[in-house]
């Protein structure tokens, strides 16, 4: 079967949680899924593929191909890979990502960005957000993306869209809208949420 990463949320949601009997294969694409949310999916029984491209005019362009050396690592860690776009498909003579202003193929380290994708050391394409999508405060750009990646690790949250909110001082500050698990007896406050994430996520300690 194949859905977004949305559909996956509302997979790992359900009041029964039990395991499948049987494996199911799922085909992710659409936007960036975070870990935690593969995490899940896969905990119960799916077995998912993430693809990236413009899939409603032609089909995936990268598929995060999966090494059979990585089903030995923990699970958490699996996610993280199977989270990257990956690498092209057959059919494409080359994919890369370069910086927007020389036109120049970004370092293979996965921390040099070029509109917001990094390649890592192994080739793999990892799509940090989509540049209309990137929050500037105060002068630092804050990805949209890595703090729903964040908020989708906190135990309580079910699902999480973050979008720039204008700010008299800063020009734009994150906005988190959060939806939380069912069946919880105590929900965290705002400011819980808050403090999570700048604890884990370096650039939110002064927004």
């Amino acid at each position: 079967m194949c859905g977004a990463p949305v559909v996956l949320t509302m997979l790992t949601n359900t009041t029964n949680n039990e395991p499948l009997k049987n494996p199911v294969q799922i085909l992710t694409a659409g936007a960036p899924p975070p870990s935690a949310v593969l995490f899940r999916t896969e905990s119960l029984g799916f077995v998912v593929s993430h693809g990236y491209g413009l899939t409603e005019t032609a089909g995936l362009v990268v598929s995060c191909a999966w090494k059979p050396k990585w089903n030995t690592f923990p699970a958490s860690e699996r996610a993280r890979l199977k989270s990257r776009q990956g690498v092209k498909i057959v059919g494409f003579t080359g994919v890369d990502v370069v910086d927007p202003k020389s036109g120049k193929s970004v370092k293979r380290d996965g921390v040099a960005l070029g509109d917001v994708g990094v390649m890592h050391s192994d080739g793999y394409l990892e799509i940090k957000d989509r540049s209309k999508d990137v929050i500037i405060s105060g002068g630092e750009n804050i990805s949209s993306v890595e703090i729903e990646s964040v908020l989708y690790t906190h135990p309580a949250v079910n699902e999480a869209a973050v979008v720039a909110r204008p700010d008299e001082y800063w020009g734009e500050t994150p906005c988190a809208f959060v939806g939380f698990k069912d069946g919880l007896t105590q929900k965290p406050r705002e400011k819980d949420i808050i403090d999570f994430c700048r604890e884990k996520n370096a650039t939110l300690h002064g927004a």
